[in-house]
């Protein structure tokens, strides 16, 4: 029974270390407070202001409810221990072990804990230079990421997609709603190199192939990222997205231009020029905020245009012939296990880079 106490109080040791460190009674102060601000009818004259507290209010009760649990387990199993007998050590050993397991997965949230980390997130996909292969290349990435979010159970919207010619994808942009989208899927920003025999050339010879995907921060708030007006250049023209023939005959398409920094982001896909405009503002700002995190800069205003990671180094390898592997650059993690990568098994490349930041 001792060494059983020993293990329970060492895992209460590390638990209240996680549970402070993740600020666990503040969240909760906030959680009370929020409860108390949806709960007056008033509220919901502002259903937007509503609809923002309240998804608010269910990410920090799910964040928090795994500690509640694991703090009450605790307690509950140390006084049974206290008041038990040899007989049930097997039952208490159990749920010693269950407890732990539970823990270390409790524990994942302590890779979140970035600034825009609990964030839902946007992934923009685009193809390098190399014409149809290339194109080929960024669909089949597209490809991988949705069949990625769907086992995680994210919400997917598409905010703009421009197909290939012949193959593949010039570009794609969606949106990705679930449980700390940005911080899972912070690892996929970069440069993503494929080389493999080309279906598209007649000789069959090896081609290597480029996508840049870039992860960027939802920020529905212009008071996080703050962006001077003057520093915007926004033109309008015909879109050719959905949303019926009047999208078509009006300039509903918005491109808005960072001047000092020169980030351009065009959005076609809504029905009306302010709601491209305000998808495109927070696309914007989310580019800004990644661009602010690659440079170390204070403010956006410190920003110097062309640093950014864009098309620099790729951070992974997914090779296809001669051999089979898929190699990231920067952990070091690899497998041969190509096809299930490239059906969305990629957690382990996630995992990865979350435990060597």
């Amino acid at each position: 029974m001792d060494l059983l106490e020993k293990r329970l109080l060492a895992l209460e040791e590390e638990f209240l270390k996680v549970y402070e460190k993740l600020e666990i009674e503040k969240k909760l102060s906030e959680i009370a407070k929020l409860e108390t601000e949806v709960a007056e009818p008033e509220i919901w004259r502002d259903v937007k202001l509503a609809t923002e507290k309240n998804q608010e209010l269910a990410r920090l009760t799910e964040e928090t409810r795994p500690f509640l649990l694991l703090k009450t387990q605790i307690n509950d199993l140390k006084e049974l221990i206290s008041i038990s007998d040899e007989e049930l050590l097997p039952e208490i050993e159990g749920q010693v072990a269950a407890m732990e397991a539970d823990f270390a997965e409790s524990k994942k949230a302590l890779r979140f804990t970035g600034p825009y980390d609990s964030s839902n997130a946007i992934i923009r996909i685009t193809s390098g230079a190399g014409g149809t292969e290339a194109m080929d290349w960024a669909g089949m990435l597209e490809r991988m990421y949705l069949r990625f979010f769907e086992k995680k159970g994210f919400k997917v919207t598409l905010l703009e997609r421009t197909a290939g010619e012949e193959a593949g994808i010039k570009t794609s942009v969606y949106e990705i709603t679930g449980p700390n989208a940005y911080g899972t899927l912070k690892s996929e920003h970069g440069v993503h190199r494929l080389v493999r025999l080309s279906p598209f050339n007649a000789n069959n010879l090896r081609q290597t192939s480029f996508s840049l995907v870039e992860i960027l921060p939802v920020i529905d708030s212009d008071t996080e990222v703050v962006i001077d007006e003057k520093d915007l250049r926004i033109d309008t023209y015909h879109s050719g997205g959905h949303g019926g023939q009047g999208v078509n005959t009006t300039n509903s398409a918005v491109r808005i231009t960072h001047l000092p920094t020169g980030i351009a982001v065009a959005i076609q896909n809504e029905r009306n020029f302010h709601q491209n405009k305000e998808k495109a503002m927070e696309i914007l700002r989310g580019k800004l905020a990644q661009m602010q995190m690659e440079q170390d800069a204070a403010e956006i205003s410190d920003l110097r245009a062309g640093e950014s990671a864009g098309w620099g180094q790729q951070i992974r390898n997914y090779v296809l012939q001669p051999y089979r592997l898929v190699k990231d650059t920067r952990t070091g993690y690899e497998t041969a296990d190509t096809d299930a990568v490239l059906d969305g098994k990629i957690d382990e490349f996630i995992d990865a880079y979350l435990e060597n930041l």
